[in-house]
């Protein structure tokens, strides 16, 4: 699961600053004024007049954004599909090179100094997104983006990217899957009450997002308003809706300047979040099996300015004319099918093979002073991963492999071959095959029958539990007085020896 894990991170860490690269161009473009995608840009004062783009007027209308968004940004129309990935985009390389250096100086000092960037970049997007509500409630039309967002359709739940959205959405937020979660939670006490940590990050997370959905809708519901049309016309997924509808919405605006730089700002900051978690994963594994790179500063510092410099290098085909047909390919596939796969093999490996009832206890013993109410909660944590979670995953996956293997996948008037397809799936199933390799390796490193292996090499070193329980009573029985030794100066003057008198018979 863990090799598997290391697969799939790569998988993301290599499109995901993909995405800041993007944030980059269109932040540093946001300083124009006016904005190179709006109608008041002399650019774009031929397309807004004549609503259409090209010399047929059969053709659909296009807006300025998706003009800038697919010539501009993405040189996509140079290209003609996977196979025709065309030359290196300059400005969006050098836009990932400045994205990969920022996250290289970010962990340059491990946990210590990512730890602290989150600080900002965790809270800075809840200002903009505060502000953005705010803005939003004053405009025209917010009322109906609003009311199209919190009204459901029921009918797409019927469709299988329902699902593999909203399960990578969830496994994206949270870090499940990628092992940026399970590294960050080993730096915790051994005594850290995980129980509460868990309901306050999935209640937070799940919070955050339905909150965010009314500063994005409020402004779409204006566009839409604008424009005279539904919201749903406006409204996009994927890359379309951050770098398309919404930054057409930001340059309807007054003041689109400032809200376009406020908007790309926060996009930046969560993106930076974002990739913190997997990066962590991959080097945390890394560090933990060559211990020694942990110890020595600069060959660390070497490991990670190397790692960033070989996900640039990946990354250089991602920003070519044709590199959004293979980023669409590596989101919609493989990294979807890898977290899934992985999800469903943690639940099944805790549940049924090292035993539910043994986790829960592992988990009771690690929390000292355990509160009533936490074991109430294991409980409902118990349903999950034994039914719900397993049962869920294996649905969506299987719905998602019938549903969307015979469903054309497309990114504009390209539609991708069935090789193509079969190239993400395999990428994706690729963590599954290695789970599989390594289950093997590490049953055939113990002696017994094929189902004594198997026990062995789940379970963990019988002193586990002992050490770890007295550990914290060995540390109240016996804590060494703190001693600090450091160099110090005295120095005396006449006056120590003239300026004080001693009275004959003082107490003192």
């Amino acid at each position: 699961i863990g090799i598997g894990m290391l697969c799939v991170s790569t998988l993301v860490c290599l499109y995901y600053n993909v995405i800041i690269a993007w944030t980059f161009y269109y932040l540093g473009s946001s300083f124009q004024s006016p904005l190179p995608w709006s109608c008041d840009a002399a650019a774009n004062a031929a397309i807004c007049g004549n609503g259409t783009v090209g010399n047929s007027s059969l053709e659909r209308p296009r807006s300025p954004t998706e003009v800038f968004w697919n010539e501009s940004v993405l040189g996509v129309v140079n290209s003609e599909g996977l196979h025709d990935p065309g030359p290196v985009r300059w400005p969006l390389a050098l836009c990932l090179l400045a994205a990969w250096i920022i996250i290289f100086l970010c962990m340059l000092k491990g946990i210590r100094s990512s730890g602290k960037v989150v600080y900002v970049t965790a809270t800075f997007p809840y200002i903009v997104l505060i502000v953005l509500i705010i803005r939003g409630a004053t405009l025209e039309g917010s009322l109906q983006g609003v009311a199209f967002y919190l009204t459901p359709d029921w009918s797409r739940l019927a469709n299988a990217q329902v699902w593999n959205d909203a399960a990578s959405q969830i496994f994206y937020s949270l870090g499940i899957g990628v092992g940026g979660l399970l590294s960050m939670a080993s730096y915790n006490k051994f005594d850290n009450n995980v129980i509460r940590d868990t309901i306050i990050i999935t209640v937070g997370n799940c919070s955050t997002s339905f909150f965010a959905g009314f500063a994005i809708f409020s402004i779409l519901g204006h566009m839409a308003w604008r424009k005279g049309v539904p919201v749903g016309k406006v409204a996009d997924t994927g890359p379309g809706l951050a770098f398309v509808a919404y930054p057409e919405a930001l340059a309807l605006l007054p003041g689109s300047v400032f809200w376009s730089i406020m908007f790309f700002l926060m996009l930046f900051m969560l993106g930076i979040d974002t990739l913190f978690g997997n990066m962590e994963g991959i080097t945390t594994a890394v560090l933990d099996e060559f211990p020694n790179l942990r110890r020595n500063t600069l060959h660390k510092s070497l490991f990670l300015g190397t790692l960033c410099f070989a996900f640039y290098l990946m990354g250089l085909l991602l920003v070519t004319d044709g590199g959004i047909y293979w980023f669409t390919l590596i989101d919609s596939f493989s990294t979807s099918f890898g977290l899934i796969i992985i999800t469903l093999f943690m639940c099944i490996g805790i549940s049924f093979f090292y035993g539910v009832n043994q986790f829960c206890q592992d988990i009771i013993d690690m929390i000292c002073h355990c509160p009533p109410w936490c074991s109430k909660v294991l409980i409902y944590f118990k349903a999950c991963w034994v039914f719900c979670t397993p049962f869920l995953l294996l649905f969506i996956l299987i719905y998602i492999f019938l549903e969307m293997y015979n469903t054309p996948l497309h990114y504009g008037s390209y539609v991708y071959p069935r090789w193509g397809k079969g190239l993400g799936v395999c990428m994706g199933a690729t963590c599954c095959f290695q789970i599989l390799i390594w289950a093997v390796v590490a049953i055939s490193r113990e002696t017994g029958t094929l189902k004594e292996r198997f026990k062995k090499s789940i379970r963990p070193l019988n002193s586990w539990r002992v050490n770890n329980q007295n550990s914290a009573a060995r540390s109240e029985e016996h804590v060494e007085p703190e001693r600090v030794e450091a160099p110090f100066t005295v120095t005396l003057t006449d006056m120590d020896f003239t300026a004080m008198t001693w009275e004959t018979g003082s107490n003192a």
